[in-house]
């Protein structure tokens, strides 16, 4: 069902000086000008006028003013605020909504249908129900706004600076690069150290990265890395066919990202294991051994265990 635009905001219209509010009603009721003459007069339009006028009668402001009623005493009464009326439905929490969206399977006419269950007398409509949600929606950040579905994609690169790795028997210090995966909706990371970024250590990251999530996503989004990509393209890029036989052993399909696409891959590099293993975010480099993997989650940040090689 299609929802509606949400309709253009106005600024509220700046009210005018009091001084010249009394000006309207010295001349309207004093003077005995008209309501163009009025304002003509004072600098306003006869619309404002008349409204002024309104609000006074309703308000009960009579000519002379009361000496003891200065302008703030005036204002009050003339610009009183009403009383707001209960609202007649329930709102519903369109932030718990936004993010249950993110979820496999769940759907706004689902989300809607549970909503109705906790609010049976006071619930909106579907229609409106999905009109509101468009208007919190738009009120979000503007951006090239992606949705991301559990088990949907898996984000792959590489950090872009090498972490040292001293040889446990030989005191060597060789420069690893960091492989990170991460999933859209969840932010679950998976990374580890390889020596190079050739086609057999990206392919064996994924194997292992595999084992590690116990699963297998929907869609895998590489950054455009050589070895994995064999021509990048911003609309056809083509996958080389290692990487296109690991896909369809796995059951899977290869989706890289766009060519000079910073949004699509600002997730990866913001990562707990791109800022945790990245040498440049702190002052001492950290130092991994060989033969260990850096396995990060943002819930458990930090945590090294074996690796499967």
């Amino acid at each position: 069902m299609l929802c509606g635009f949400l309709p253009e905001t106005r600024m509220p219209a700046k009210r005018k000086p009091m001084r010249k509010i009394k000006d309207v009603l010295r001349l309207k009721f004093e003077a005995g000008l008209s309501h163009e003459r009025t304002a003509i007069a004072v600098g306003v339009s006869k619309g404002a006028v008349n409204k002024y006028l309104k609000r006074a009668a309703q308000a009960g402001i009579v000519w002379p003013l009361d000496a003891l009623l200065d302008e703030s005493a005036l204002a009050g009464l003339l610009f009183a605020k009403t009383a707001t009326p209960a609202p007649g439905y329930a709102l519903p929490d369109f932030a718990h909504i936004h993010q249950e969206l993110k979820r496999k399977g769940v759907t706004l006419t689902l989300l809607w249908e549970e909503y109705c269950s906790a609010h049976p007398d006071n619930a909106y409509r579907y229609s409106q129900f999905c009109w509101h949600y468009s208007r919190y929606r738009d009120t979000l950040r503007r951006s090239m706004r992606q949705v991301h579905r559990a088990g949907e994609k898996l984000f792959i690169d590489y950090c872009g600076s090498t972490v040292p790795i001293i040889d446990a028997d030989s005191g060597e210090i060789r420069a690893a690069q960091i492989f990170v995966a991460v999933l859209g909706a969840s932010h679950y990371t998976y990374a580890e150290a390889t020596w190079t970024q050739s086609l057999p250590d990206f392919i064996g990251s994924h194997v292992r990265c595999f084992e590690f999530l116990g699963a297998v996503p929907a869609l895998l989004v590489p950054d455009n890395l050589k070895s994995g990509v064999k021509q990048a393209c911003r609309y056809e890029p083509e996958a080389n066919s290692t990487y296109a036989d690991l896909a369809r052993h796995y059951g899977t399909a290869i989706l890289p990202a766009r060519v000079s696409s910073a949004r699509q891959s600002r997730s990866r590099r913001r990562s707990a294991a791109g800022a945790a293993l990245d040498p440049g975010a702190a002052s001492q480099p950290p130092i991994l051994l060989i033969g260990r993997a850096q396995c990060c989650d943002p819930r458990t940040a930090g945590r090294v265990e074996p690796s499967a090689l």
